[in-house]
């Protein structure tokens, strides 16, 4: 993973299927990047809800989650609306991986996202970052730390 400190590399990626993002728009918000490993895979789902019901705590810290997965624009379309996220899903997906390749967290050996979150500052310098265990869904209490003590850092 990259490091505490580190500058975030830009990135534009399909959120819908005719609509990009790029990670330089969200300049002047606190960003949560939740990379994980494949949309219908039950701890993904899990863990994608789990982060739906706690939108309304990462806005109270001025936080923009996005998630992350090769998966492509109409997979993320459909998981999306089947579990009526409120957040984008960006699809790394052409060419495969290149992002999660980027900050780090891509696995060669199954061609998917390894589960990493990361919480970026209002100027996308990268503040807490967590790699978690295969099969295994983080939760929320690592990111509401993380953008909690930024809250608390001197200006």
């Amino acid at each position: 993973m990259l490091a505490v400190g580190t500058r975030a590399p830009d990135f534009t990626l399909y959120t819908t299927p005719d609509q990009k993002l790029s990670l330089s728009e969200l300049k002047g918000k606190r960003v949560v990047l939740a990379f994980y490993p494949a949309d219908w895979s039950p701890v993904c789902g899990d863990q994608m809800a789990l982060y739906n019901e706690m939108l309304e705590y990462f806005s109270k810290f001025n936080a923009q989650l996005v998630g992350i997965s090769v998966d492509g624009k109409w997979c993320h379309n459909a998981f999306s609306t089947d579990r009526n996220l409120h957040f984008p899903l960006a699809a790394d997906f052409e060419p495969k991986g290149a992002v999660a390749k980027a900050y780090e967290v891509y696995d060669e050996t199954i061609g998917e996202c390894k589960r990493a979150l990361y919480v970026l500052d209002e100027e996308g310098i990268i503040r807490w970052t967590y790699l978690s265990p295969v099969g295994i869904n983080p939760g929320a209490d690592g990111i509401l730390d993380a953008l909690e003590s930024l809250e608390n850092q001197p200006v």
